[in-house]
C-alpha cells in the first residue's frame, strides 16, 4: 500500500512540475500563482500544499530531480568536467525556464541551488586531493578552498546567464578546467604552509 501512495505522489509532484515548466514558458514565475498552478494540473490547492509550501519549493524540487539526481557519478577529480558540461545543457535545454528563474523573483532560489550543485562537487574534489597529500589540511581549510572555487564557478554561470546562455557550454568548462588544473593543490599546500 505504501508503494501506491508514494507512486501518487510522484505522480502529483510530477504533473505540479510539467505545469510550472509550462506557465513558465509564457509568464514571469513571481507572477505565476498557485491558483493558476493546479488549475492547469487539475489538482486542488490542498493537494498542491500537501507536497510543497510554495511555488519556489516546487521550483527547487523540479531542478533536484532534473539535475541533481544524477551528478552524483561526477563528484570526483576525473569527470565533475562532464557534470558540470551536464548542469549547463540542462540548462541550455530549459533555457526560457532556467532564465525565467534567473531574471525573477527567484534568482536568489537558483544562485542557492546552483551554489550547492557546485559546491558538492568542489568539496569532493578537495577532499580527494587532499588525501593524496603526506599531510591534510584542517576541514575548516577545506571549506574555504571549496567554498572559494564554488564562488568562482557561480559567478561564471551566472555571466553566462546574464549574455543569454548562448555560448557554447564546453567553452565555460574548458575555461574553468584550465585556471583550476592544479591550483587547488597549490591552495591546500598554502594553507599546509602556513600552519
Amino acid at each position: 500500500m505504501q508503494e501506491v501512495c508514494m507512486s501518487y505522489s510522484q505522480i502529483t509532484k510530477n504533473a505540479l512540475a510539467r505545469s510550472l515548466k509550462k506557465l513558465m514558458l509564457t509568464q514571469p514565475l513571481h507572477k505565476i500563482t498557485i491558483q493558476q498552478l493546479t488549475a492547469d494540473c487539475g489538482v486542488t490547492r490542498h493537494t498542491f500544499y500537501n507536497h510543497f509550501q510554495d511555488i519556489y519549493e516546487l521550483l527547487g524540487w523540479v531542478y533536484q530531480t532534473e539535475i541533481i539526481e544524477g551528478l552524483e557519478e561526477y563528484r570526483n577529480c576525473a569527470s565533475w568536467k562532464q557534470g558540470f558540461l551536464s548542469v549547463l545543457y540542462y540548462t541550455q535545454s530549459n533555457k526560457t525556464i532556467c532564465l525565467n528563474t534567473f531574471h525573477s523573483l527567484g534568482r536568489e532560489h537558483l544562485e542557492d541551488f546552483l551554489y550547492g550543485v557546485i559546491y558538492d562537487v568542489i568539496i569532493k574534489i578537495v577532499d580527494e586531493l587532499d588525501e593524496e597529500r603526506k599531510e591534510q589540511v584542517t576541514q575548516q581549510a577545506k571549506q574555504e578552498i571549496a567554498d572559494f572555487y564554488t564562488l568562482a564557478i557561480l559567478e561564471q554561470v551566472i555571466h553566462w546567464l546574464k549574455t543569454g546562455a548562448n555560448t557554447d557550454p564546453t567553452q565555460i568548462v574548458d575555461k574553468v578546467g584550465r585556471i583550476m588544473d592544479g591550483s587547488i593543490t597549490r591552495g591546500l599546500e598554502n594553507y599546509q604552509n602556513s600552519k
